[in-house]
């Protein structure tokens, strides 16, 4: 029998990219779905496509920057299923740009969406796994261990990530709830077609490198394998994983390897 068998899972960001793909491979496993998203017809395709296929998944829109949102979720995810087995912190987006030139509006949406919202996903599900023994999922990246030329704030907004899920690892022990952080590398999604406000533009080119992209349907199936064994942490890609060793052992080579060596730029007078 799958370990998702019957389990309610709720899933932030849930409507495209990483978040969607694990909703239908969840479901997909007899898990009860719950996705959550500011975009609500995105939720309702997503809804309306997991249940043609014969699973069960209900929208819920809200907010990962206010509290009372997501709150009002979890309270009606317990009114209507009951319980919370697996909650999926996942709602994320990236503002690019270099560090002399992102402004003091960017980097507040991009903190407050990848780590307050995250951390703010996770109390208010605390309660209900506490109750079910459950599981909280922190969606990180390879980002959270390298520097990257213009997305040091997401890079930033990642490693945050991954102490709030090494700090969470501490503070649950006993508790029988558990916590996994998840580092994926290159994946499919929106996230290159998100602007620095948070706006989607399909028409927005993504300029990572094709070759190494995952597909989200691929990306899922590991990322279920990861959840099912409550792993504490876990890469995946081979890009990935290959960036968070030379990253954790050889750091001035990465350094040098990702355009450390690179003439230097002239300052930028900031605007």
């Amino acid at each position: 029998m799958s370990r998702f068998k019957d389990k309610v899972i709720w899933i932030t960001g849930g409507g495209s990219g990483i978040g969607l793909a694990l909703a239908i491979e969840l479901a997909s496993k007899g898990a009860r779905i719950i996705v959550s998203g500011r975009r609500e017809a995105k939720l309702n395709e997503a809804t309306y496509f997991i249940n043609s296929k014969g699973g069960n998944c209900r929208a819920l829109p809200c907010d990962v920057t206010r509290y009372e949102s997501l709150k009002t979720c979890v309270d009606i995810i317990i009114e209507e299923y009951g319980r919370l087995d697996v909650a999926v912190a996942n709602a994320g987006f990236a503002v690019n740009g270099r560090i002399e030139r992102i402004t003091e509006e960017d980097w507040r949406r991009q903190m407050d969406v990848n780590v307050v919202g995250l951390a703010q996903t996770t109390r208010a599900a605390l309660p209900a796994l506490y109750d079910s023994g459950g599981q909280i999922v922190l969606i990180a990246s390879v980002a959270a261990f390298l520097g990257s030329e213009y997305s040091g704030a997401y890079c930033a907004s990642k490693a945050a990530v991954r102490s709030i899920g090494l700090t969470l690892q501490l503070e649950l022990k006993n508790t029988g709830v558990s916590c996994t952080t998840i580092h994926p590398g290159f994946v499919e999604s929106e996230i290159a077609q998100v602007d620095n406000r948070g706006k989607h533009n399909p028409n927005a080119p993504d300029k990572r490198p094709a070759k190494l992209m995952w597909t989200a349907e691929k990306a899922a199936k590991v990322m279920a394998r990861a959840i099912a064994k409550r792993k504490r942490e876990y890469v995946f890609t081979g890009h990935g994983k290959l960036g968070v060793f030379l990253g954790s052992h050889f750091p001035r080579f990465t350094l040098w390897l990702m355009g450390f060596g690179k003439r230097k730029p002239r300052a930028i007078t900031s605007e």
